[in-house]
């Protein structure tokens, strides 16, 4: 994949250097050898990290995702998409794998090759690419032959399908817009997928439209670009013949195949039996958003809903039992949902649901084979692996392990902690130690937010690479999110929950005490030194890290992913939905007087008070949302600094620059933290800024030239 700049990003493109050349990447190693050689343990490197192979979604917080992982019709192998990032090249390599489950557990390769594929996020009318890797099922065919799946190649995503004895891979469809999931029919042996048919001519309507000039109105989102964004459209079924021939709209039971939904959004659980009983989760009637229940549908139609309590609350997954009428079913659950409990229930029985697993280990994609439930499952020390589970006894074993390399490679301690704010809600983050660490001597110490499951990475949007930060000599504290203010309090939307949060900022004091008080909890026991405390964070994490700086005094330095939720930024540079969207849920409305509301969380009037150095590392698609804070801060000469990076979304999907993202937060909290430069002399004008930025005077692009006065007015 070669990535080209877009046009009018000069500008841009100079900030962060010359554009690479990319060739072709060694993708090699995309599956790991057989048997990976024992080699003496090393630190952990943030390219490590970086280069970690994926199955699903990275996230180990997106936990009613799509599974990665299919079953074969025999329940013999199980086949999915592993991919890896390559910096050198800046792109990723991938592969369609398939392992035995009964072992020998090497994965036998049956294609290679195509790009990420990112899934369009459809929202406020809007389609738009905000850097979320899909998760990729792949589908095989009802006589185990052949597997289905999608694969991107040139910047268009179609349908693929390969021989399951690695006999060769060819493309199904030749559309002119993405297909987006794949499944299999089994009545008619066809392929049966989903795609926009409508969105070529949405894009040419556009271009007609632009002839004439567009309306600014509600379809713009000038962060992003200063034309219209698409529209949502509805997606539409087809089944296609497997060699490509007769694509026609699906019919009859095809249409009723399960797809993945659109836009990654949450997938509640849905298993059928044998004998045609169906099992699955629902919203709980009278409940709050989150609260789950897990429900049997006979073939008449009635319905046996489980009423124990460990039946609802946050349910990640049901299946049925292999050769029985029992159900299993997962659930987070525990001190902040810090852990995850499976269970086996039987449905009409009075007796109460079996726990037979509670782990700290986070299991994602689950899938039901013969031998037991097979999922992803990490934790805080491990990546990502497949797993074979016991439903009835709970026991585990591994069956592909994708980083077989970690074994060699040392870790710092992690400890979990856990604690209530001032509102008596429970918070809990993950406490990560250098190797080797003595206790009683205080370290600097760097906060990161703002999920903290299973793996830890580099918290959300993997930006801040917590084991590597700890190789470096700091303790890194992972935070996780904090429930609402308002509970599960029945009746409430999820809009309604947030506008709730909003009254004086209700939902980021609540998050600020749960930060401090963790900060507290490691001064107390000598592990934080109190002046030399960092905090980072992406989209609500970098919420976090604004509220923090104007609302408290505990930290020393600062890294922000995304910026900046602001009354300019919302009203003006977002765009008309967006603005809208936010007065919906008690921001105040364009052109409103907003009195003192931004007051609390606004670095633009906050400014002449910001003293502490600010990190900004964003894209170029939310550069816009930062210029009132960079102008403000720089005007007052305060220690700030933005990096811009081009073709990238809310979530930075490159491989090059989540390498140099990587690395220039690893050396700003040294820098500010513990007061140490990288002598690589590629460094030397970084350091130059920074440490005019600590020593003055800070000199503002927007002083007045020599001799020039103020016009008077």
């Amino acid at each position: 994949m070669v990535i080209r700049a877009r046009k009018g990003f000069a500008a841009v493109l100079a900030l962060v250097g010359a554009w690479p050349t990319v060739v072709a990447a060694r993708c090699d190693d995309v599956v790991p050898p057989a048997a990976a050689p024992v080699a003496k343990k090393r630190m952990v490197a943030a390219d490590d990290i970086l280069r970690l192979r994926d199955i699903g979604q990275p996230d180990g917080s997106m936990y009613n995702q799509p599974s990665p992982l299919a079953v074969s019709p025999d329940g013999r192998s199980l086949a999915f998409v592993i991919n890896r990032a390559d910096p050198e090249t800046n792109t990723y390599c991938r592969a369609l794998a398939i392992v035995a489950l009964g072992g020998p557990w090497a994965p036998r390769v049956i294609d290679r090759g195509g790009e990420i594929i990112n899934y369009p996020l459809m929202g406020r009318g809007m389609t738009i690419d905000a850097g979320f890797p899909q998760v990729i099922t792949p589908a095989w065919s009802p006589d185990g032959r052949w597997i289905a799946y999608l694969r991107r190649d040139n910047g268009r995503t179609q349908v693929w399908r390969a021989r399951a004895d690695g006999g060769g891979a060819q493309m199904v469809t030749h559309l002119d817009n993405d297909a987006e999931a794949v499944a299999w029919s089994g009545e008619t042996s066809r392929i049966v997928f989903a795609a926009n048919p409508g969105m070529p001519g949405e894009r040419e309507a556009l271009e007609r439209e632009g002839r004439q000039g567009w309306l600014y109105d509600a379809r713009f989102s000038p962060m992003i670009g200063s034309r219209p964004m698409p529209a949502v459209l509805p997606r539409t079924i087809f089944s296609i013949a497997p060699d490509g021939s007769d694509m026609r709209p699906a019919e009859g039971s095809e249409r009723l195949i399960p797809l993945s939904p659109r836009s990654g959004g949450s997938v509640l659980a849905m298993a059928q039996s044998g004998d045609g009983r169906s099992v699955s989760t629902r919203n709980r009637a009278g409940a709050g958003i989150l609260t789950l229940e897990v429900v049997v549908a006979e073939r008449d139609g009635r319905e046996t809903v489980c009423r124990h309590e460990a039946c609802s609350g946050r349910v990640t997954g049901a299946w049925w039992m292999p050769g029985s009428r029992d159900v299993v079913f997962l659930r987070r659950e525990g001190w902040a949902k810090g852990e995850m409990g499976l269970y086996r229930w039987t449905p009409g029985s009075a007796r109460p649901p079996v726990r037979v697993l509670q782990t700290r280990d986070v299991l994602l994609g689950c899938v039901m084979a013969p031998e037991g439930l097979v999922c992803t499952r990490e934790n805080a020390t491990r990546p990502r692996y497949v797993a074979l589970v016991d439903p009835r006894t709970g026991s585990g074993r591994p069956i592909f392990d994708p980083n077989p390399e970690f074994a060699s490679i040392e870790l710092g301690k992690v400890e979990r902690l856990t604690w209530k704010n001032d509102r008596g809600i429970e918070g809990r983050g993950d406490l990560v130690l250098p190797p080797g660490y003595q206790p009683g001597k205080p370290l600097a110490t760097v906060i990161v937010t703002y999920r903290s499951n299973g793996f830890l990475r580099g918290g959300t949007g993997d930006e801040y690479p917590i084991h590597p930060l700890a190789a470096k000599g700091f303790a890194v504290l992972s935070l996780e999110n904090l429930a609402s203010v308002e509970g599960e309090r029945p009746g409430l939307s999820d809009k309604q929950l947030f506008k709730e949060g909003q009254k004086d900022w209700a939902e980021r004091r609540s998050q600020l005490s749960s930060q401090e008080t963790a900060a507290r909890l490691l001064i107390a026991r000598g592990i934080a030194d109190p002046a030399r405390i960092g905090i980072s964070g992406l989209s609500n994490g970098a919420s976090s890290v604004r509220f923090a700086l104007i609302n408290s005094t505990m930290f020393a330095a600062a890294s922000a992913s995304t910026c900046c939720v602001d009354e300019q930024g919302v009203t003006t540079y977002a765009g008309i939905a967006v603005a809208n969207d936010f007065t919906s849920t008690g921001y105040p409305a364009p052109g409103e007087d907003p009195g003192d509301f931004w007051k609390p969380y606004s670095f633009v009037e906050n400014a002449a008070r910001m003293d502490k150095p600010l990190l900004l590392q964003v894209s170029d698609e939310e550069m816009l949302l930062a210029l009132p804070t960079m102008t403000a801060l720089q005007a007052a000469r305060k220690p700030v600094e933005m990096i811009v990076f081009p073709n990238e979304h809310h979530m930075k999907w490159q491989p090059i620059h989540r390498a140099a993202i990587y690395e220039r937060n690893i050396d700003w909290f040294a820098f500010w933290l513990q007061g140490r430069v990288d002598p690589d002399p590629a460094k030397r004008e970084q350091y130059r800024r920074w440490t005019l930025m600590r020593d003055g005077p800070i000199p503002s692009p927007y002083v007045r030239p020599p001799g020039e006065t103020k016009v008077p007015g």
